[in-house]
């Protein structure tokens, strides 16, 4: 397939089959690798400065997909968590442009199922190397749409959501191939002559996949969704957080440009943005071209897609209850240290950062001695207050709250039970409208487990329980039941002892929960890695998939057969 600019799909394939058949050894060996820096002066001299000149070129304006159906409506709708004004609009995707939408989109598909796995492979790889050239500029999006830290905006909204893509690309890859194009089937008849059948298998995609993004990781989040669909056949419509727009947007924009310049139709990638308060999501997750949904967010929602789009193949990712049993160390400081900047990442806001820290009443064995629940929980909340008094370094990592609504969470917490870390107010010298604080600890009695204990529930932000429990026995019980009512993204344990850490891999099991022990360097339960680290289980009510395996991409496509008769 050829286009105006020369470009060919078979060129694509040239260019980056090296980098797929890597991506595919490191799925397989879960080895360190990423092609993605994860410095910033790793994209050039100048790059930094380039990137914020293009996102500062974005403001005030509209963002144009040109050739895409439209209403004629403009809608902005972000504000910037560090009070940055953006005043970005985009097209409003009511429901006259969404019924104008969908079949051209769908049009798109036959020509799209033609250029097969690798073909799909490599222009999705295209993509995401045009979108690595311009991290920066990425960057600068995710930070003034999420609240992020800049470096964590660069990391995490840049390389390591290009690895997530790539990720999901191999996976996608990989499992379209298993089975052969073509075969050719032959059953012996005695003496008569054998049966001879010519069968061709082809991957075709499901339709249409709808992307609705979050808020707080709109590229790291959305990533594997988009990519696993759009390589595995699909068309694919982004309906991104209205407070989270333009980093998606950004994605659309040049999936549809390598699209056309590869001979495909640029509709086969589309963006649906909407109204504050227009609560589209639901509309377009029922319609029957929608076959696939990608989704991350409140479990409220995420429950009802899974109940009501029961035309789709629905993938969530919703609120847990993360857990983190302290049984005993023999790394006291490094476990403090660990924990403490596990809390502070982001301020708290990730799917992934321990919530409740289960402390045995009668304190802990240490290799300095014995530590009680009080004790431990003050040095906790010292290790803290180290790491973020330093103003500088809080802004560097906490980032801005994204919404009032964490504000509040982080403003009442005091009223759930003693506070044994205050937050605090942390100002921005760059940008003075950034609503800044620091983690919250607040000490609570466990051993009771009362099903309405503040515990149970996910209480998203830099807000954090110290739940004292009769033993480590009781501390295991109480996390096999928070998996099974509220699930987890991940849970952490500290033990010195083999067989209270078999216990807890138990409980991960029965309940399957990702799982890091003794964590006291620079990995952290918080963060995983592309190509080697799972993301969420699938196996507990914080999700129903897993950021990358091959059932998150099995389900986007089917294998139709073609059997003809030998000749």
């Amino acid at each position: 397939m050829t286009t105006g600019t020369g470009t060919t799909t078979a060129q694509l394939i040239d260019k980056h089959r090296p980098t797929l058949d890597r991506a595919l050894e490191a799925i397989r060996t879960r080895e360190f690798w990423t092609p993605h820096p994860e410095h910033p002066k790793a994209y050039g001299e100048g790059a930094a400065e380039e990137g914020k000149a293009a996102f500062d070129a974005l403001r005030g304006g509209r963002f144009e997909l040109p050739g895409q159906p439209v209403s004629g409506a403009w809608v902005a709708t972000e504000v910037s968590p560090y009070g940055l004004e953006m005043d970005i609009s985009y097209l409003r995707a009511d429901e006259g442009a969404i019924d104008a939408l969908l079949p051209v989109m769908r049009g798109g598909l036959p020509a799209w199922r033609k250029a097969g796995p690798e073909g799909r492979a490599a222009v999705c790889l295209e993509i995401l190397a045009r979108i690595s050239a311009r991290t920066h500029e990425f960057a600068q999006a995710v930070m003034h749409t999420s609240g992020q830290a800049s470096m964590m905006a660069f990391q995490a909204g840049g390389p390591h959501a290009q690895d997530r893509g790539m990720e999901a690309v191999a996976y996608a890859y990989a499992e379209q191939v298993r089975t052969p194009e073509r075969a050719d089937w032959e059953k012996p008849q005695g003496k008569r002559e054998p049966l001879r059948v010519v069968k061709e298998f082809t991957a075709v995609g499901r339709g249409i996949a709808l992307l609705i993004g979050c808020n707080t990781f709109p590229t790291w989040n959305g990533f594997p969704g988009f990519f696993a669909s759009l390589a595995t056949g699909n068309a694919v419509l982004v309906k991104p957080h209205p407070r989270a727009v333009l980093p998606l947007a950004l994605t659309v924009r040049i999936a549809r440009e390598v699209l056309i310049e590869a001979g495909f139709a640029a509709d086969l990638v589309a963006l649906a943005a909407e109204a504050e308060g227009d609560g589209i999501a639901k509309d377009l997750a029922t319609r029957p071209e929608v076959r696939v949904i990608d989704y991350t967010g409140s479990s409220a929602f995420g429950e009802w897609l899974e109940t009501n789009a029961r035309q789709a193949r629905v993938h969530t990712e919703k609120a847990g209850v993360n857990t983190v049993v302290i049984d005993s160390t023999d790394d006291y400081a490094g476990m403090l240290a660990n924990l403490a900047f596990s809390l502070s990442l982001y301020s708290g806001q990730m799917c992934t950062t321990p919530q409740n820290l289960l402390i045995p009443a009668a304190g802990i064995s240490t290799e300095s001695g014995h530590k009680g629940y009080d004790e431990v929980v003050a040095d906790l909340g010292a290790a803290v207050g180290k790491l973020l008094g330093d103003d500088a370094r809080a802004n560097a990592l906490l980032g801005a709250l994204v919404n009032e609504q964490v504000r509040g969470r982080v403003e009442t917490a005091s009223a759930l039970g003693e506070v044994a870390l205050p937050s605090r107010v942390v100002e921005h010298p760059e940008f003075p409208g950034a609503t800044v604080r620091t983690p919250v600890i607040v000490k609570l009695d466990g051993t009771k487990q009362e099903e309405d204990a503040p515990y149970l529930e996910e209480c998203f932000g830099p807000v954090s329980f110290a739940v004292a429990v009769g033993s480590t026995e009781e501390a295991l019980e109480l996390l096999g039941h928070t998996l099974l009512a509220k699930g987890a993204m991940t849970v952490s344990a500290y033990t010195t002892s083999p067989e209270v850490a078999r216990q807890v891999e138990e409980v991960c099991f029965a309940e399957p929960a990702q799982l890091s022990l003794n964590l006291t360097g620079g990995v952290y339960v918080n963060q995983t890695a592309g190509f080697s680290d799972f993301h969420g289980s699938g196996g507990n009510p914080a999700a129903n998939c897993t950021l990358c395996d091959g059932d998150f991409v099995s389900g986007r496509f089917r294998v139709v057969e073609v059997r003809r008769m030998a000749q």
